[in-house]
């Protein structure tokens, strides 16, 4: 009886080789996108406001968890509210200080962590992402708000995600603060040795998704975001349709909300914008949509 022949041995190391690599990228990818965090560092009672929480589920049955801030009940903004999806990092009891200046608008403020974060179940990734995004929407519509008076607020990679769930739900409005064009742009940026875009699984392309867009859209980023870099807001805001509003954040990328008054600012312009929009019926024929001034705030 012949021995085995060599080649054979080596054709199945090689196939077990492959499927070591390509497990271990997988898990690469998923591990610099996705940083969880299951532990709450706050009640959601440290605004001194009240709040609900909320528990609901995703289409394929996923449970979630967010915090609900009224607006104040003299407010003119009773109608309006900011559906916030946060950054890749930690969960909604680190973004407090980002809830408080979007309230000082006089809008509601609904938070929501996705499947892996905080105390929603599951695993993330990024059709998940889009489906827990789609259920905090339906949750809104649930509790009367209007489709056309809720506004995404995207914080970095929850501006993939809110960009989607744009396109998959009707809304008033679109933010997009210190947000990537897309997931493989930014990991070439930060993985120049390593063929990212010919890898990459995981897209979050938000520059696909701008150009299909029909709803105001407002890009908030930093010139000194040294993560994602102030070009993938400049492209952003170029493919992204009338009406549009650029405005200047300052510091690092986990820097750039620290001064809330300036965030809150940013957002009086957007939310005057938007309220011109639905005055006009939804056509954007106010002169702040081709001004020279919404190109770049201080």
């Amino acid at each position: 009886m012949k021995p085995p022949r060599n080649w054979v041995y080596r054709i199945v190391a090689l196939l077990v080789a492959f499927i070591l690599l390509f497990v271990m990228l997988r898990w690469f990818e998923h591990s610099q996108v996705y940083h969880p965090d299951r532990n709450l560092i706050a009640t959601g009672q440290e605004l001194d406001r009240p709040f609900e929480d909320a528990r609901f589920k995703a289409s394929d049955g996923t449970q979630l968890h967010g915090w609900f801030f009224p607006c104040d009940q003299d407010s003119a903004r009773t109608r309006l509210v900011d559906l916030v999806c946060h950054g890749n990092a930690g969960n909604i009891s680190h973004r407090l200080s980002l809830c408080r200046a979007l309230l000082a608008t006089g809008v509601n403020v609904f938070l929501f962590d996705y499947r892996g974060y905080g105390l929603s179940g599951g695993t993330p990734g990024e059709e998940g992402t889009y489906l827990d995004g789609q259920a905090a929407h339906h949750w809104l519509q649930a509790k009367g708000f209007q489709p056309g008076n809720i506004i995404l607020f995207g914080e970095s990679l929850g501006g993939g995600i809110a960009s989607e769930l744009a396109l998959r739900e009707t809304v008033g409005g679109l933010v997009l603060q210190s947000t990537f064009s897309c997931i493989p742009d930014v990991g070439a940026e930060l993985f120049p040795w390593l063929p990212i875009k010919w890898i990459a699984t995981i897209k979050y392309d938000t520059c696909l998704k701008l150009p299909r867009l029909k709803i105001p859209v407002l890009v908030m980023h930093s010139r000194a975001d040294t993560l994602i870099r102030f070009h993938h807001a400049e492209k952003n805001y170029s493919i992204a349709n009338e009406p549009k509003l650029m405005w200047e954040l300052k510091g690092d990328h986990n820097e750039s909300v620290s001064d809330e008054r300036h965030l809150t600012a940013g957002m009086e312009q957007f939310l005057q914008l938007i309220e011109k929009r639905q005055l006009s019926g939804g056509v954007a024929r106010d002169s702040a949509s081709t001004n020279s001034s919404n190109k770049i705030q201080p």
